[in-house]
């Protein structure tokens, strides 16, 4: 069996198409843009290049897009002004704290200073309760990236038996939630879990967010499996460069899974279109419009 490919890079473009063209709809019936603001502390080339990439990508969709980046040594308490100074402002929808912060900044305390009603990224404690009670909230992007690949690749997730492997705040945790909300029977793996090949071989939807590389393995697949990979790992090559790869080892998952996502252009770029829809959910909700109406 080989698998078919699940192209993220086609189906966020889709996506952000969409975005702008309710944008568009927001904009005539509003009079205003929606609004992303991305803060960003020091000068991590990865976290510069992704938020350059935000930002172009949010004004291409319509939207209004700000930058505030800061030097290293910024406070906490510093930093907690500026997302202070952000929630009061009315022309901001969508607050952004791109991660990882410097080592004096406590990153659990930035994320609860984030009104709930802007906080794009979903990862506020509110809205990570909303979430797993089944309360429409601001999911994380890479889960609801998830979620919407299985669906353009036709997956039937009700009463599908899905592993989750990994736990973090980020993924793991999320995607559970939105698996559970679409009917899903759902297990959660992680470091403790005894015999992970056996649980991924009763699994008929797999998604590896636990980064280590090319952890999960073909011969563990249930045959015909719909595998989602959120790992990005940054492996040496033989020629003394890198290469990237995701936690599932993909050669031979190919040759057993019903669909899979490659790495790269399998889930990563559906994160910052999933971004764009959350700044426009956002900016709905704090109008008082129905989302869905656009």
């Amino acid at each position: 069996m080989s698998a078919t490919l699940i192209d993220g890079k086609t189906v966020a473009a889709g996506l952000r198409a969409e975005v702008a063209a309710r944008v568009t709809a927001f904009h005539a019936k509003t009079g205003r843009r929606p609004g992303l603001t991305v803060v960003l502390v020091g000068s991590d080339p990865a976290s510069e290049v992704y938020v350059r990439n935000k930002g172009i990508q949010t004004r291409e969709a319509g939207m209004r897009s700000d930058e505030i980046k800061l030097p290293e040594t910024t406070t906490q308490a510093e930093l907690l002004a500026v997302v202070q100074t952000l929630n009061a402002d009315a022309a901001v929808d969508g607050i952004l704290v791109q991660m990882p912060l410097p080592g004096q900044i406590d990153t659990q305390a930035i994320i609860a200073a984030i009104d709930p009603a802007k906080d794009v990224d979903g990862l506020h404690p509110v809205n990570a309760g909303r979430l797993a009670q089944g309360i429409d909230a601001l999911v994380p992007c890479t889960p609801l990236g998830c979620m919407i690949l299985l669906d353009k690749a036709g997956v039937a997730v009700a009463g599908a038996n899905a592993l989750v492997i990994g736990r973090s705040i980020l993924v793991g945790r999320p995607v559970a939630s939105l698996l559970l909300a679409a009917n899903a029977t759902v297990t959660v793996a992680h470091s403790k879990s005894r015999d992970l090949p056996a649980l991924c071989g009763q699994a008929d939807i797999v998604i590896a967010a636990v980064g280590r590389p090319e952890m999960v393995r073909g011969e563990w697949l249930k045959p015909g499996a719909a595998v989602i990979d959120v790992g990005i790992n940054r492996v040496p090559k033989e020629d003394g460069k890198t290469r990237l790869v995701g936690d599932v080892h993909f050669a031979s998952a190919v040759e057993t899974a019903g669909v899979i996502t490659p790495v790269p252009g399998g889930v990563g770029p559906m994160t910052i279109a999933c971004l764009l829809q959350n700044t426009l959910t956002a900016a709905c909700f704090r109008d008082g419009i129905d989302p869905k109406s656009l």
